[in-house]
């Protein structure tokens, strides 16, 4: 048997380009197959598509046409977050560009834990991250990191919270608070955090105040923008006046809010972000990357030392008195991919304003899609859209048994988020080429599911 191709080298680019051909081909076909936002039939029938394509997973001689079988299997049986039907989750349907570049960053596979492995990709990640740490803090000595995403970036900020108090720090955090918050007080061994009310999906100020007065010890405050559950944004300005009399630390996490920062538009939305010691982004919500694509930014760039050690292989004293970067301590991980290549392409492909563009179509496709529910006999509205998620509920029928029967029937892909002791169903609106069409087959769609369960029948 021949060596197979690799994907980089001089021979790379002539043996990746028949496969990406295959893949594309594949990629067509199975979503041809699948015919909608995702596959009929639910988890069985699913299992039961992919391991009929799958067959023995290591069989004794390899199968040449394995690419195309499975990438066809795949996108048969996928979600797809590009159709306009599937708005259930903080998920975004990625930008081709920001694919095209991962494929030459999966191709060369540098590794960001040392500069001799990734040369070019370590510059380039300190660019980014700088340009994108001053659009949180315009002055100052802002830094940020490239992380995984909103959890690995609230479990480092926490950390640095600690690290910065000198081992020892109290989490205090809203009701709407997201669950890797807590979590990550516990895998750091922190005390149980002190959950601050939240009426109506955002932290109340008065309590929080109340709070810090009661509490002693080095405290940090977890404020959020843009929840999971309703897309609302903590009252910013006065959280940070409330940290601020009483000396605690403050993180934001607006991994979905932030993207809110390349808009002109909604950008105000996030007045008093700045005043954050540590702010959660991730630009695999409103950035439109492949996961993954999350960053921490930190206020002051020095925070971060407390990240760093030494392993002679990788970072070595006088290979760094040399003038070689130091890329260890830029992350917990050691391998990680240079996730910066697709965010580098994009905003140079996009700018400010391309993206701002992006932001403004689907926080207007939630508005409009929010004017159809209140005007719909079947429906009940939660509340205005804050940035581009809808809450909704149907009459006469549970918001469960809704949205399986649509997930179920593959016709239509809707969350579910509880706030104010009710369950409702979500629609996270984030693909930017959305039409009012497909905003009312959308909410025809749940219609038709709540009527079926009803009354019995279809409605006209």
């Amino acid at each position: 048997m021949s060596t197979p191709p690799l994907a980089s080298g001089h021979e790379g680019p002539q043996a990746l380009r028949p496969l990406l051909d295959t893949v594309l081909e594949a990629l067509d076909t199975g979503a041809r197959a699948r015919g909608g936002p995702l596959p009929a039939g639910g988890p069985e029938a699913v299992a039961g598509r992919i391991r009929e394509a799958v067959g023995d997973v290591l069989p004794d001689r390899g199968d040449p046409h394995a690419v195309r079988t499975l990438v066809h299997a795949f996108a048969a049986t996928a979600a797809d977050p590009a159709h306009p039907l599937c708005a259930a989750h903080l998920h975004c349907p990625p930008l081709a560009v920001a694919a095209a570049a991962d494929l030459a960053a999966s191709a060369l596979n540098p590794s960001m834990d040392s500069w001799d492995q990734a040369p070019g990709a370590s510059e380039l990640e300190r660019l980014v991250a700088t340009t994108l740490a001053r659009e949180v803090h315009p002055a100052g000595t802002p830094d940020s990191l490239v992380t995984t995403g909103g959890t690995e970036s609230n479990q480092l900020a926490l950390l640095l919270a600690r690290e910065t108090h000198g081992g020892s720090v109290r989490l205090v955090c809203g009701a709407n608070a997201h669950h890797s918050l807590p979590r990550a007080a516990w895998l750091l061994g922190l005390p149980e955090p002190a959950v601050v009310p939240a009426p109506g999906g955002t932290l109340d100020p008065d309590a929080l105040d109340a709070t810090l007065t009661r509490l002693s010890g080095p405290l940090l405050v977890a404020a959020t923008a843009g929840t999971t559950d309703a897309g609302l944004i903590d009252p910013l300005p006065e959280i940070a006046a409330h940290c601020a009399a009483h000396g605690a630390r403050l993180h934001v996490d607006a991994a979905y809010g932030g993207g809110l920062l390349f808009s002109d538009r909604h950008r105000a939305r996030l007045t008093g972000l700045d005043a954050a010691d540590t702010v959660t982004l991730d630009l695999h919500k409103l950035g439109w990357q492949p996961v993954a694509a999350g960053l921490l930014v930190v206020r002051d760039a020095h925070d971060l030392t407390a990240l760093r050690q030494r392993a002679d292989y990788l970072n070595a004293d006088d290979d760094t008195e040399a003038g070689l970067p130091d890329l260890l301590g830029r992350s917990l991980r050691t391998t990680r991919r240079p996730d910066v290549l697709k965010l580098a392409v994009t905003l140079k492909t996009l700018g400010r304003s391309g993206l701002g563009a992006l932001v403004d179509q689907v926080c207007a496709h939630a508005r409009q899609f929010a004017a159809l529910v209140d005007a719909h006999p079947d429906f009940e509205l939660h509340a205005p859209p804050v940035i581009s998620t809808v809450l909704f509920r149907p009459t006469g029928a549970t918001v469960a048994a809704v949205r399986r029967a649509l997930l179920t029937d593959g016709s239509a892909v809707l969350g579910r988020a509880r706030l104010d002791g009710r369950l409702w169903l979500k629609a996270t609106l984030l693909n930017p080429a959305t039409g009012p069409d497909d905003l009312a087959a959308l909410l025809h769609l749940a219609a038709t599911s709540r009527a079926t369960l009803v009354e019995g029948h279809t409605p006209r």
